[in-house]
């Protein structure tokens, strides 16, 4: 018996059985691919860590330049000596720590009686030791993140920072190294209070020489991104100050 095409019925019968096919193909590959994109997400906290800490292959003043992923696991454990998870008032070591979700716990910790974890990395590079904190905030359009390297003073040692979504040649420089290493050298606390770093527009400081302002240079028209950088330093590092009056006493 000859099937009439014709029928809307055969039409919507036909659309059906296409949108399993091709939804069960999509699921396949999806979960055929989850493996390496967890991996591949790995490997890119990991280069941000060791980025943030001067761990990188950046020559001259070029362009950023991450360790190359098939390096950066043995680079991850060379220059990591230390992991920890802080909650509250405790610390602990944990191999993990890396894996902690800021974003997921950000959102928990609106919650009352949740302990926030907060991950910190200790690393040494050329003899130091530094510790590396993570952090998110809010830009113009959508998130901006990244890592800061201090050394125990809570003095920057290094920083890398990313985006979503921010406009290209404007807020989506906070990536750009020029940005990024203004950040070197800068302070953090003034004798025992936490003042971060604003992101100042007319500083007076153009090639970023005073390191004891807590201020770095704006970047041009991009007022709002640098107003989220600036939040992001205060809200989330404050965080870890309690941490580092105790390694300090």
């Amino acid at each position: 018996m000859a099937v009439n095409k014709d029928k809307n019925s055969y039409t919507m019968i036909f659309a059906v059985i296409m949108v399993l096919v091709v939804g069960t193909l999509l699921a396949g590959f999806s979960s055929g691919l989850k493996p390496m994109i967890k991996a591949n997400e790995k490997f890119e906290k990991q280069q941000n860590i060791l980025y943030a800490m001067g761990v990188n292959d950046n020559v001259g003043s070029g362009d950023v330049a991450f360790i190359a992923t098939d390096r950066v696991a043995d680079a991850f454990n060379t220059y990591i000596k230390e992991q920890l998870v802080i909650e509250g008032a405790t610390s602990s070591q944990n191999d993990k720590a890396y894996l902690i979700d800021v974003k997921k716990e950000g959102a928990k910790a609106k919650k009352a009686g949740y302990q926030r974890k907060l991950p910190l990395f200790i690393g040494e590079k050329d003899g130091k030791k530094l510790y590396i904190m993570p952090v998110r905030g809010k830009g113009l359009w959508d998130a901006i993140w990244g890592f800061v390297a201090v050394d125990k003073s809570m003095t920057v040692q290094g920083v890398y920072f990313d985006h979503k979504g921010e406009t290209p040649g404007l807020g989506a420089e906070i990536k750009q190294r020029y940005f990024m290493d203004d950040f070197i050298g800068e302070k953090l606390l003034e004798g025992t209070t936490y003042k971060g770093i604003k992101v100042a527009k007319g500083n007076n400081d153009p090639k970023n020489m005073i390191k004891d302002d807590y201020e770095v240079d704006a970047l041009a028209g991009a007022t709002i991104t640098g107003d989220g950088v600036s939040a992001m330093l205060k809200k989330d590092i404050a965080m870890y100050v309690p941490y580092f009056k105790t390694i300090n006493n």
